[in-house]
């Protein structure tokens, strides 16, 4: 029987697209390895991604809403889970490698901080070299994802690493998740919204709703047929003008009315200031950084704070300031 990674291998040169990455022509990993019989390199990357401790702590991290208290509110997580489901749509329907694709997308915000965009903030503020999310879940997979890393391949590490506006990816996958994780984050964070009594439904600016639809599920699939049809054999990936400038038309309105001074924003300072504390008493205490913390060896002081901050979850963080600034009760008898 032939192994089943080279009838894999073989069936994506036969059937998927000239602009996909094909994964027999993956520029490889930092250590090399040897090939798995059943998985391609890009599976073998999708499932190490799955089983990290950092890819478990996105249940508990911030996407919007800091520590909601209902069951349907989005987390990193979810948000993840989100991007990886509109990302594969897409890349099967141009048919790109879905599951570089998928690899992609369910690492991209590894090294997220705790109380989303706040936390990143503030280490951003406060750090000397800055703080970038994205930076920081290349480091997630490269260094700190226990001894070597996860050693991933070039292509799932560049579509990481760049899938930030400043930045694009080497590969059409990694350019479809780029756009994929706008696409969720601006169609959940108003399905949050509405829920959360920040929005209304008819709040959604009428110009954006009669291109894009009504609905979360129609403004996804209206955003999705358009990335189609648009970049279909072509070596970019894209929106048509009109619903790329909807698009960004409801991106500026969530800016507005929700990511800016919403009632949902307004214990974002007290959020910061827990991340500004534990950076402060970390510092100052690096010895407790290193007592089975897993820190790399030889990392600096400054950057093991940075570590242990970045991949704290809400909860964790909350934990850890009630531990170090709040006084503790005294036992009590009876």
């Amino acid at each position: 029987m032939q192994d089943p990674r080279l009838v894999t291998e073989e069936l994506e040169y036969r059937t998927l697209s000239r602009y996909a990455q094909k994964s027999r022509d993956s520029k490889g990993r930092t250590v090399a390895e040897k090939p798995c019989a059943i998985r391609t390199a890009f599976q073998r990357d999708r499932d190490r991604i799955i089983h990290s401790k950092a890819f478990r702590r996105l249940k508990h991290k911030t996407q919007v809403f800091l520590i909601p208290e209902g069951d349907h509110y989005r987390t990193r997580l979810t948000h993840t889970l989100e991007v990886a489901q509109i990302a594969r749509t897409i890349a099967r329907g141009l048919r790109l490698n879905e599951d570089l694709t998928e690899a992609i997308a369910l690492g991209h915000d590894l090294g997220h901080t705790p109380f989303g965009h706040a936390g990143e903030q503030v280490l951003r503020e406060i750090l000397p070299g800055g703080f970038e999310h994205n930076e920081q879940s290349l480091r997630v997979v490269d260094v700190l994802e226990g001894p070597g890393g996860l050693n991933l391949t070039w292509e799932v590490r560049d579509g990481i690493l760049n899938h930030c506006d400043v930045r694009e990816p080497s590969t059409m996958e990694g350019q479809v998740v780029k756009l994929s994780d706008k696409m969720a984050y601006i169609n959940h964070d108003i399905d949050d919204a509405i829920r959360g009594g920040i929005l209304k439904p008819g709040d959604v600016p009428r110009e954006c709703a009669s291109v894009l639809g009504e609905t979360h599920s129609e403004r996804i699939n209206t955003m999705v047929r358009d990335v189609i049809w648009t970049s279909h054999d072509r070596p970019e990936i894209r929106m048509s003008t009109e619903i790329g400038e909807a698009t960004m038309h409801l991106r500026q309105f969530l800016f507005d009315e929700v990511y800016i001074d919403s009632d949902a924003k307004r214990e974002e300072d007290k959020a910061m200031d827990i991340i500004r504390k534990l950076h402060a008493y970390y510092t100052a205490h690096p010895c407790e950084l290193y007592e089975g913390k897993g820190v790399p060896p030889g990392t600096e002081t400054g950057q093991a704070v940075a570590d242990y901050i970045a991949g704290m979850t809400d909860r964790f963080a909350v934990a850890q300031y009630k531990e170090h600034f709040m006084p503790r009760p005294w036992r009590l008898e009876f």
